[in-house]
């Protein structure tokens, strides 16, 4: 969704008539974010606030992965507040946990009461005691209109260090995260595209599970990336304004 369909909560040109025209032309479409810091509905109610159409089921969350994960463990949550009502089902604990599970982070001040000194140390505390760490994904980074910001990603990796363990991720790139995509699309992984801004999040976690990928030219795309990268996407569009004439000629 974010580097896609909007940067900094603002549509990117073309957008609206993009997936219009992908529905028209029969396409099952899932909206796949690591976005942790507005729940499904908020995120749905965005997209449609913009002119794009999308029923909220359609939007997949790292919160539904972690509920398919997690379910039945005690969970220390760092994570921003609109994401807890979708990670109903979970036991969630102050101390005493099982699992430790870290949320995404973003420009607005709840970021720093969410990931203050006191919380990690307590998250700290509680992995040496034995929980498991467990994050909603491990962006480094992502692409705002004031240009790139520091995500959870460092925090996940502070973590990792101090306690000498490896956090599970939940979200993108993970193969399960793709997979169950494809699950709810009733797909075959080697007949469905992922279309994402981010070599390592979106087309290596993609071609993961066999689906093929098309790279936007919005968001997180940087050339030199690309230049670099040992994987690459089966296509790159300038945005996803311009993939229904992609596909047609591709497909």
């Amino acid at each position: 969704m974010d580097g896609v369909l909007l940067v900094s909560g603002e549509p990117i040109q073309g957008a609206p008539d993009a997936v219009r025209r992908l529905r028209a032309s029969g396409h099952r479409l899932r909206f796949v974010t690591n976005t942790t810091t507005r729940s499904r509905a908020q995120l749905a109610e965005a997209l449609r606030s913009h002119g794009i159409e999308v029923e909220d089921a359609e939007v997949q969350t790292t919160a539904d992965a972690a509920v398919r994960a997690l379910k039945g463990k005690r969970v220390l949550a760092l994570t921003m507040h609109a994401l807890v009502g979708d990670l109903d089902g979970l036991e969630l604990v102050g101390e005493g946990s099982e699992a430790v599970l870290i949320g995404g982070a973003d420009d607005t001040p709840e970021t720093n009461l969410v990931f203050s000194y006191m919380n990690l140390a307590r998250a700290f505390g509680e992995l040496e005691l034995g929980a498991q760490l467990y994050c909603l994904h491990k962006n480094r980074w992502w692409q705002t209109k004031r240009g790139p910001l520091l995500d959870a990603g460092a925090f996940v990796a502070g973590l990792e260090y101090a306690a000498q363990v490896e956090a599970v991720v939940l979200g993108k790139p993970s193969s399960a995260y793709f997979a169950a995509a494809c699950e709810a699309l009733d797909a075959d992984p080697n007949m469905a595209w992922m279309v994402g801004d981010d070599l390592e999040s979106d087309v290596a976690g993609a071609q993961g599970v066999g689906m093929r990928s098309v790279l936007v030219r919005t968001g997180k795309f940087r050339p030199d990336a690309v230049e670099r990268a040992r994987v690459q996407p089966d296509g790159i569009v300038s945005s996803i304004a311009h993939l229904p004439e992609w596909l047609e000629e591709h497909l």
